[in-house]
């Protein structure tokens, strides 16, 4: 039988979430600019091999990087997330999906939505 993930569906935030850099998250992504930095100049395969290696033991994707990369310093909500990454050829469906893994990590953190601040 095939390993199957427990539920590989992505969270559904609600209409108008926002999300930022967690101090956590602040941290993992400036280790994962230095990884890219040094693994570049090293060849595509040295460079897979890092960001496997930066993944792995965070629960992460190796190109959940990128989407950290986009929230550093920013409050984005996931439709603006998905317009800026659309350009490096990242699906909607990969941006939702990333945004839960960093979330469950620790990374990205949701900001409380207006309704739930009473304004």
């Amino acid at each position: 039988m095939p390993d199957e993930k427990p539920d590989a569906t992505p969270k559904r935030w609600p209409r108008g979430q926002k999300f930022t850099l967690s101090d956590a998250g602040g941290e993992i992504e400036e280790s994962y600019r230095a990884m890219v930095g040094a693994a570049r100049s090293s060849g595509r395969p040295a460079l897979e091999a890092a960001l496997a290696a930066w993944a792995a033991p965070r629960g992460l994707a190796p190109g959940d990087g990128v989407v950290l990369g986009e929230l550093r310093g920013k409050r984005l909500g996931l439709a603006d997330l998905c317009r800026g990454l659309e350009s490096a050829g990242i699906a909607p469906e990969e941006v939702r999906a990333a945004v839960g893994r960093l979330v469950a990590a620790g990374a990205v953190q949701p900001l409380p939505l207006a309704s739930q601040l009473g304004v």
